[in-house]
């Protein structure tokens, strides 16, 4: 049997991470939503924590950090006139960073995100937030179609326990790491512990 390894290993292409100088942080969903209530996550705070960590340091090199938060109906999930639809405090936006509200899975579907991420002329973008296997997944998939080259970091983002179809929950942490997985294959770089000092 041969040694599984990605499209991207097996074309050789190059899935080391940027220097964060280099790159625009993309900040994904990191609302109050995901920390209470039908969508809280096991191990937000923890993804937080580390984002938050990465959000100083793109913002000591002078990348660009774009936020990007999902906007629901009022009264709803991501209500962004409530507190459960701000962005967490640890990640909220400073001076001038933009912030682009989506209403899909794909932050690039129906807003000025790619517009915004060119107007940086940044082509690497590195992506942490909300969820893995949902919003996370769906933009990194889209950038490599818009012709940008994203990495994910994995201790930088989260997901929920989803119920498996037949009766069964598949756990978080599994969905996490399959979800990543997957877009390691084609459609993304992932940092799964990257030192990015």
């Amino acid at each position: 049997m041969t040694e599984a390894k990605t499209l991207m290993q097996l074309s050789g292409a190059d899935t080391s991470p940027p220097a964060m100088a280099e790159a625009a942080l993309l900040v994904i969903d990191m609302q109050n939503e995901y920390l209470s209530g039908p969508l809280a996550l096991p191990d937000a705070r923890a993804a937080i924590d580390r984002a938050a960590g990465l959000l100083s340091l793109a913002r000591e090199a002078g990348a660009p950090v774009i936020h990007v938060a999902h906007k629901g109906a009022a009264g709803s999930l991501f209500d962004r006139d409530g507190t459960r639809g701000a962005i967490v405090d640890a990640m909220g936006p400073e001076g001038d960073e933009p912030v682009v509200e989506k209403g899909l899975p794909n932050a690039f579907a129906g807003t000025a995100l790619t517009e915004v991420l060119g107007a940086t002329g940044r082509k690497e973008l590195v992506i942490v937030g909300f969820m893995s296997h949902m919003c996370v997944s769906a933009t990194a998939r889209a950038a490599l179609d818009l012709g940008f080259r994203a990495t994910v970091d994995a201790q930088a983002c989260a997901t929920r326990n989803l119920p498996d179809g037949t009766g069964g929950v598949i756990d978080a942490r599994a969905l996490h790491k399959v979800a990543l997985v997957e877009l390691s294959d084609r459609f993304a770089n992932i940092a799964w512990d990257h030192d990015w000092r």
